[in-house]
């Protein structure tokens, strides 16, 4: 996954869970080692095959909109390094779930390999299916978070979440959180500008 903010978010308070969860799960952990040395830098940084992980400040925009909360069921698309999985895996807890997906082979092994290695085992990253976008869950996911832009609200993942739900998804250079209450009516808002590699896949 990549990307880069053409216009910033608001921080968020200094000591939320997002910030906890940032401390808790070192980004330097899920780099390659040649860039390692680079963690501490808000920059988008290079994991090889034509990918990059997110920089800091974008993460945590994306996760505080997501407003994960513990025992949930979260879906993250473009998974990349893991970083974001793990992440999201110290959000919800041991009661909760996190799939983590990805195209690209050689990062489904790298991000695989870097969240088992947290000891947590609601947690894993998956190979994703290149004709089918996310993953059902019986019952939806309560959150899904998306790591690459589509040029449209991509529908199949809102059809996705639970009652109650969230999505958020760079889409095109706009950040969208899209909510969904407990009647199933959906409502979209916008949350600044940045740039994302472009989600690969069927949007239906």
């Amino acid at each position: 996954m990549r990307s880069r903010p053409a216009r910033p978010v608001g921080a968020g308070p200094l000591d939320d869970a997002v910030t906890e969860a940032l401390r808790a799960v070192p980004r330097r952990d899920f780099l390659p080692g040649d860039v390692r040395r680079r963690a501490s830098d808000d920059v988008a940084l290079p994991l090889g095959h034509g990918q990059t992980g997110s920089q800091p400040t974008t993460v945590a925009a994306m996760l505080r909109l997501l407003d994960v909360r513990p025992g949930q069921g979260v879906l993250d698309v473009g998974s990349g390094s893991g970083w974001t999985t793990a992440l999201l895996a110290h959000l919800v807890g041991p009661d909760g779930e996190v799939l983590g997906l990805e195209l690209e082979p050689a990062l489904v092994a790298f991000g695989s390999a870097n969240v088992a290695a947290r000891a947590t085992p609601w947690a894993r990253v998956e190979a994703a299916d290149p004709e089918h976008l996310g993953r059902a869950r019986p019952g939806g996911w309560d959150r899904i978070l998306v790591s690459a832009s589509p040029d449209a609200l991509p529908r199949a993942l809102v059809r996705q979440l639970a009652p109650g739900g969230r999505l958020v998804v760079p889409v095109r250079t706009t950040m969208v959180l899209l909510e969904v209450d407990r009647h199933g009516r959906a409502h979209a808002s916008e949350h600044g500008s940045y740039s994302f590699v472009p989600l690969r896949g069927p949007l239906a």
